[in-house]
């Protein structure tokens, strides 16, 4: 469509027919303090105040950074962040990503293609997103999968709102019973996306790290009950157990999961007798770097009885008029660009790519290679957990079995050992302070496939010395 200039006129005349006295009005919902009056400033040091010391290059004649300037600074701190050891995970995990994977994922066929709306010229990519869905069913025993959504934690108010349409639907519960044991940026996301929806959370207390199954309700007026498995703590849940209380209740059933892990522990389509209703989570593990906390994308499956709630892609594969083997999107009047304001959902935005890494990921591992990488992850944070609580004051918060993540508690403030151990080329791990301050001096610590005997044994010499000081 051709540029049209307009006058002063043309947006008055705008603005009259919105009803509204100005474009500031339009803005008007955003708190002052988050509004920003013309472009940031592009002028070296001129950042906030709130970066890290070393963040932002340094002032020198005030004026904007050269492209030549700017990539070399952008390369020294890419340089300096990658010669960290990474023991930080807490929902992003720093895994082992095959060259391969991006080498095609990369290829233009895939980096530039757009929804295949079009089946007859879209073969390729619905053949791959067809196969990735079919791998993710395997993964979680689902019958169904999308593709895809923004992130896990949309990706969880997606599966709220799926539940609640089909178990409340006008009449019934519209309550949902949430874990504490979840992770705070999920539970947080959630309750902003189904708030204005007249979606009523309540959060299901814990008890030493994991759900406290003697608080549940029994009130029966429960629509969904969601767990994660394992849980932000990196322990393991009773999920046969609280799955089947949820099934008692009438109530459908949400797993959290992070897919590398079902590799080796039971998928959330065979927790308890029936097994939960939809499964959903963040797909980082599979071929997506960390790349300072994203992008990545979210995943949602479901049993058969849902299929027609899924918002996102659903791939079907069929034949043609000669037999052939073919693929299209199936569905489709679910979605928003058939039914507009009708929609079952309006997600507008797809990490198409990414779901195209992960689908590469999963076929050059294979379920062998995805076991292996989650049992080497398990091995090293066991061997970091014993390393670090060899040390006087370290030791672990909550017992029980565990993941590849564990809480740790410390002698010290989490926040200052974490910017201590910098200083020791080490990304320590994640302070529990913010979201759960009542558990004191905490942290979150992580060991992946990548993680050497040597880093782990650095680390621990690095934490010893960091306390003692």
């Amino acid at each position: 469509m051709p540029f049209i200039p307009h006058t002063p006129a043309d947006e008055q005349a705008m603005l009259e027919q919105i009803g509204v006295d100005s474009i500031a009005a339009l803005f008007a919902e955003i708190p002052a303090e988050l509004r920003v009056d013309g472009p940031p400033p592009l002028v070296p040091g001129a950042g906030r105040d709130s970066w890290n010391e070393g963040a932002l290059p340094p002032a020198a004649s005030g004026e904007a950074m050269s492209e030549m300037a700017m990539l070399r600074w952008m390369g020294e701190r890419a340089e300096r962040d990658a010669g960290l050891a990474c023991f930080a995970g807490a929902g992003c995990y720093d895994h082992h990503v095959p060259a391969a994977v991006w080498d095609i994922a990369g290829r233009g066929e895939f980096m530039t293609a757009y929804t295949p709306y079009q089946a007859e010229a879209s073969q390729g990519t619905l053949q791959l997103v067809f196969e990735y869905q079919t791998m993710m069913c395997e993964l979680t025993a689902m019958d169904a999968s999308n593709a895809s959504v923004y992130d896990g934690a949309s990706g969880l108010a997606e599966a709220i709102l799926m539940a609640v349409r089909k178990v409340a639907r006008k009449t019934g519960p519209r309550r949902v019973l949430m874990a504490e044991t979840l992770h705070p940026h999920y539970r947080d996301a959630a309750r902003n996306i189904v708030a204005n929806q007249g979606v009523e959370i309540e959060t299901l207390p814990m008890a030493q790290g994991r759900c406290d199954l003697r608080r549940l309700p029994d009130d029966g007026a429960v629509a969904a009950v969601v767990l994660q498995q394992p849980n932000f703590f990196g322990l393991l849940e009773d999920a046969d157990r609280l799955t089947d209380w949820a099934k008692g209740q009438g109530a459908a059933v949400i797993g959290v999961v992070n897919p590398l892990t079902l590799a080796v522990l039971k998928p959330p389509g065979q927790w308890g007798d029936a097994g939960a209703d939809i499964a959903c989570g963040d797909g980082q593990p599979l071929g997506a770097p960390m790349s300072s906390g994203g992008p990545s994308f979210g995943f949602i499956c479901a049993k058969s009885a849902f299929t027609r709630q899924l918002p996102g892609r659903i791939i079907g594969q069929t034949e043609d008029a000669s037999g052939r083997i073919g693929y299209s999107l199936t569905l489709q009047a679910r979605e928003q660009h058939i039914r507009r304001g009708k929609a079952t959902s309006n997600i507008c935005t797809n990490q198409g790519l990414l779901v195209t890494a992960g689908a590469v990921h999963m076929a050059l591992m294979g379920s062998k290679g995805l076991a292996a990488a989650a049992c080497a992850s398990r091995a090293n944070t066991l061997r970091l957990v014993e390393r670090l609580c060899a040390i006087e004051g370290v030791r672990p918060l909550f017992p029980g079995p565990f993941f590849h993540e564990c809480a740790l508690a410390l002698p010290k403030p989490a926040g200052e050992v974490l910017d201590a151990l910098l200083d020791h080329g080490i990304l320590g791990g994640v302070s529990l302070a913010r979201h759960f301050p009542a558990l004191g001096d905490a942290l979150l610590v992580c060991a992946t496939e990548k993680r050497s005997a040597e880093e782990i044994d650095a680390y621990g010499q690095a934490l010893a010395a960091v306390i003692a000081e």
